[in-house]
């Protein structure tokens, strides 16, 4: 059998899409999440949707349905607990942050019989997605790329400069926290084909990585969803030739990419010719 025929099985097919529909979707969140320096966010939703898979496994319901409930509930408290109470956003996710790890680890432990398939949602299996997860990450996606379309002025200029789009009349806390959302909304998509350990790496490493190579919100965002989907197709790749655990390829391989953007980046060149110079 040559190499192109394997795409003929509908499960590399599935892997394939979904490697481009996270690798698109988990960036564009990431560019939201590291512009607005909450990096941390998609550590705390990544371990809420974790828990909320548990639960719905432990109920009998499709482990994504509970994933996006407790992910989506996350990412709706954590703006207004920290608009209301003065907290930063940090340490509102770090509250909620150990919250999850509870409930995931209480789930865990009261769940009868074997527990392989809630282990496998740590690290993901792209290899086994179905019909339906590839068609929830496609639409997932495809809505949040709809939405930075509709409103890129406003998401530029909350991301950005909050106080100053509030100032300018723009709804900066609806738009922030409609941002969450949607990072919520494809963190908890990505689950079974990444894992609940690994799928904030994909969110933040293109993100991180096309920050360093552009100052452009526009390009940044694009540069962003490359990086994504390179790094799911290149680790799939990598996995399927050596046999390695397919989620931890794809995140090793976004790291790879952010280390090369940083040691390139236009940004920390400029920075040194800012910086006073010492005399050796």
């Amino acid at each position: 059998m040559s190499d192109w025929a394997l795409f003929g099985h509908a499960y590399l097919q599935h892997a394939v899409l979904a490697g481009l529909f996270a690798g698109v979707g988990c960036a564009v969140a990431g560019v939201f999440v590291v512009t607005m320096h909450l990096s941390f966010l998609g550590v705390g939703i990544a371990h809420a949707a974790f828990a909320g898979a548990l639960l719905g496994l432990f109920l009998g319901v499709p482990p994504m349905a509970g994933a996006l409930v407790f992910s989506l509930g996350t990412a709706a408290v954590v703006g207004p607990l920290a608009d209301r109470v003065e907290l930063s956003p940090d340490t509102s996710i770090g509250i909620l942050f150990s919250l999850m790890v509870g409930l995931a680890f209480l789930f865990l432990g009261m769940m009868p019989g074997s527990k392989a398939e809630a282990l496998g949602l740590f690290w993901g299996s792209i290899l086994t997605l179905t019909v339906r997860d590839v068609v929830f990450l496609a639409l997932v996606t495809g809505g949040i790329l709809l939405l930075t379309g509709l409103f890129f002025k406003e998401i530029h200029a909350v991301t950005c400069h909050r106080t100053v789009a509030q100032a300018a009349g723009i709804p900066a806390a609806w738009v922030s926290h409609g941002l969450l959302l949607a990072a919520g909304a494809v963190i908890a998509v990505s689950l079974p084909s990444v894992g609940g350990l690994l799928v904030y790496a994909l969110v933040i490493n293109p993100a991180a990585a096309a920050h360093q190579l552009t100052w452009r919100f526009s390009r940044m965002i694009l540069l962003a969803a490359l990086f994504g989907v390179l790094s799911c197709w290149t680790g799939l790749a990598l996995s399927w030739m050596w046999n390695l655990p397919a989620g931890a390829a794809i995140v090793l391989v976004s790291t790879a990419v952010f280390a090369a953007a940083a040691v390139f980046s236009p940004k920390r060149k400029a920075k040194a010719w800012t910086l006073p110079r010492t005399v050796a």
